[in-house]
């Protein structure tokens, strides 16, 4: 039985039906229900179902605001019942509805979580409408609460990743400017797998890595977490280059367990004095190197990326000149593999390099905020990866 919505003739109607599901398999009890509505003045939308299976098909397909529950149903009975459609509909008011011979069912159902409890036989109109608004509204207020405390508790954790992720750069020097940015691909989701760092050793190098995890979500960003973290302190314990990755990627297999995750990066050590830049590529992309002459990318030679294969192991080096001022930017792919506005193609490295040539001239965390703008507003959301930038700027040339 379902019921439309039902209003008291010559009553105004400012609040919203009620969509109420009655379980209960006596037809005439149902009835008593149904006129019982009626009297109140309440707006309500009814179904009726005789069983707690027709009620769970009910409950995947609809929106409820209020069940009234028999507790002696043709396929469960007792606070039993309680529970499996508290479970079913855990955000949703219910209100019991007890024989006069069960004097603690009332009690015993609100412990198992029915929000009240009415005694059939002795309700008027005037006690089922009170009862009915007080139920759905602490359930409202039961759901807002809940809500609150998963949106604190997922902003705890996304400050914890966070730190983890996105650390201080950890430089002596002042010659070089970092800018960082990261923003997780889906709306208020966790920091992803996308991961960057800096640090400057003793021996006066500088440091950085940009890498990104396979996969989105809590497992991906923890690993990213833990992959940082050995990169600083295998960094600052001297190790370098195809030695650095080779324990990086155990550190990852260790990690991992079972999932098949696996991780890119691209590993750069800057010589100040030597006016260089050393490069390693774990399945990872190319830096872009801007000059007074423009911005280009970086040709470097390729190894593979972190989880895939561990018996190879090979990793090579690249060293390039660097101008006496200039930046180098790493990123993770989330910048490029986007789409190219109306086109529905992606992005790429050549249309990104296209909207830095029509950038207008500005400080580099003003330049990579214009860019990352840029290529999501050419996206206009249809592709969402993560996206970590890690621009380093340097001007020795002087005065």
């Amino acid at each position: 039985m379902t019921a439309a919505v039902t209003d008291t003739p010559g009553r105004p109607s400012p609040e919203p039906a009620y969509r109420i599901l009655l379980i209960e398999d006596d037809p005439a009890d149902a009835l008593l229900v149904e006129e019982l509505l009626k009297d109140t003045g309440l707006r309500f939308e009814l179904t009726a179902r005789t069983t707690l299976a027709e009620a769970r098909t009910e409950l995947a397909v609809r929106a409820i605001d209020c069940i009234l529950l028999d507790l002696h149903l043709p396929d469960m009975s007792g606070t039993e019942t309680v529970a499996a459609v508290r479970e079913l509909a855990p955000h949703t008011a219910v209100i019991v509805l007890t024989g006069l011979s069960e004097t603690q069912a009332g009690a015993e159902a609100m412990a198992a979580g029915a929000q009240d409890y009415l005694v059939k036989g002795k309700v008027e109109a005037d006690l089922l409408d009170r009862t009915l608004r007080y139920a759905v509204y602490r359930s409202q207020t039961e759901r807002v609460a809940a809500e609150a405390q998963e949106a604190r508790l997922h902003a705890e954790e996304n400050v914890r990743l966070e730190r983890g992720l996105l650390p201080q750069p950890l430089l002596s020097t002042s010659a070089v400017t970092v800018t960082t940015r990261y923003l997780p691909g889906a709306e208020r989701a966790l920091l992803g797998g996308d991961f960057l760092d800096v640090v400057e050793s003793q021996d006066g190098l500088l440091h950085a890595v940009v890498g990104d995890v396979s996969g989105h979500g809590p497992d991906a960003a923890a690993l990213g977490v833990c992959l940082r973290i050995a990169w600083r302190s295998l960094v600052l314990g001297n190790h370098r280059g195809p030695d650095l990755l080779n324990l990086m990627e155990r550190i990852l297999i260790a990690e991992r367990g079972s999932q098949p995750l696996f991780a890119t990066c691209t590993l750069l050590t800057v010589d100040p004095n030597a006016a260089t830049a050393t490069l390693h590529l774990a399945g990872h992309h190319e830096p872009l190197l801007t000059t007074l002459q423009g911005t280009s990318e970086l040709t470097a030679a390729h190894g593979m990326a972190l989880g895939i294969a561990p018996e190879v192991g090979i990793w090579p080096a690249t060293e390039v000149s660097l101008p006496a001022s200039g930046a180098l930017t790493l990123y993770t792919d989330g910048l490029t593999e986007g789409h190219n506005g109306e086109k529905g193609e992606r992005l790429g490295v050549e249309g990104l390099l296209a909207l830095i040539r029509d950038l207008p001239p500005s400080d580099p965390a003003a330049h990579v905020d214009h860019l990352i703008n840029q290529t999501q507003a050419l996206n206009a959301g249809r592709h969402t990866d993560d996206l970590a930038v890690l621009r380093l700027d340097w001007d020795t040339a002087g005065p």
